[in-house]
């Protein structure tokens, strides 16, 4: 039986909010978090985009069991990865031992806002590995120097480091990046139920790694409501093949997600007031071989959200 996580969207959400939210998340009886870190939101409409580190010290200091991620970092072009490295170490610290750093090979959206060149997506699975490597190094403590393909570090020490390093999660869609998030990871970020992905990290990890997937949904009292919701909030879910990782704005986004109907992205996500669809969604995620699965609440209605799932959801999986 999978454990019930929340997904905190810095897409939608203000820092303070998203602080708040975690916390209540914890006391309604989640068993963990993830925080989104994008630099953009994927369409105007979302209207947030908070710098995910800050809040992730917000959260460590209003939470005390509450397990957290980011779901997910792209460690290679933004932001270097000898200062992701400090990032995670220093959240593993403050969250003391409850945090794991989720990573991967990102979306031009939010990666290209200092001019680099967006490469193609072998390269980025080359920057992704390497970065990696270049995190676990500085995690080692002591004085460090890397000299690679994509990376240079010059004698850089970490000095807060945890007593416990996190583990850290990789995102993989596809043959080769299932390839490389076996080989560098502790353990595998997904966004859907397709068992055949999850069965071959499983096939070239090991079955031991966990496994956590994202699930949409979008409670409302009024049905109808929430599928509106879904078609003004997040349209891009309807967007096919590798248009996520490929444009570069919102406005991309948006002129991609006009051809999207509301009835094209309605039956993706459980809706509504009526617990049975979110149970049967939920144990998809579980066939698939998911050992937590993170709720993403769509909209502003997050109180309603966590009452429901108060009464209706999580007692199934306590």
């Amino acid at each position: 039986m999978p454990e019930i996580c929340y997904v905190l969207s810095s897409e939608e959400t203000d820092p303070n909010d998203l602080v708040r939210n975690a916390r209540r998340a914890e006391e309604a009886g989640f068993y963990g978090a993830w925080i989104s870190d994008h630099y953009h939101p994927w369409v105007d409409a979302q209207g947030q985009s908070p710098f995910v580190w800050s809040v992730i010290g917000g959260i460590a200091a209003v939470t005390e069991r509450l397990r957290l991620g980011t779901g997910v970092t792209c460690p290679t072009i933004r932001i270097h990865p000898a200062i992701l490295a400090q990032a995670a170490a220093t959240s593993q610290v403050m969250l003391e031992g409850r945090f794991f750093f989720g990573v991967g090979s990102g979306e031009n959206l939010n990666e290209h806002i200092l001019g680099d060149r967006w490469p193609e997506a072998d390269v980025r699975l080359e920057m992704l590995e390497e970065a990696v490597a270049v995190i676990r190094l500085l995690w080692e403590g002591g004085n460090k120097s890397h000299h690679g393909r994509y990376y240079t570090v010059e004698n850089a020490r970490l000095y807060t480091l945890p007593g416990e390093l996190p583990p850290i999660y990789v995102s993989a869609f596809g043959p080769k990046a299932i390839e490389v998030a076996a080989r560098i990871g502790d353990g595998y970020v997904g966004t859907a139920p397709e068992k055949e992905l999850l069965d071959a990290f499983a096939q070239k990890a090991g079955p031991d790694k966990p496994k956590i997937g994202e699930m949409k949904v979008c409670w409302h009292e009024d049905e109808a409501e929430a599928r509106r919701m879904i078609h003004r909030l997040w349209p891009n879910i309807g967007l096919p093949g590798e248009l996520a990782q490929e444009l570069p704005s919102p406005k991309h986004f948006e002129q991609a997600a006009s051809i999207v109907t509301e009835e094209m992205v309605a039956d993706t996500p459980p809706t509504g007031p009526d617990p049975e669809p979110y149970l049967e969604s939920i144990r998809q995620y579980e066939q698939a071989g998911y050992d937590e699965v993170y709720l993403h609440q769509i909209g502003p209605d997050q109180e309603g959200f966590f009452r429901f799932c108060e009464r209706e959801i999580l007692p199934h999986f306590n």
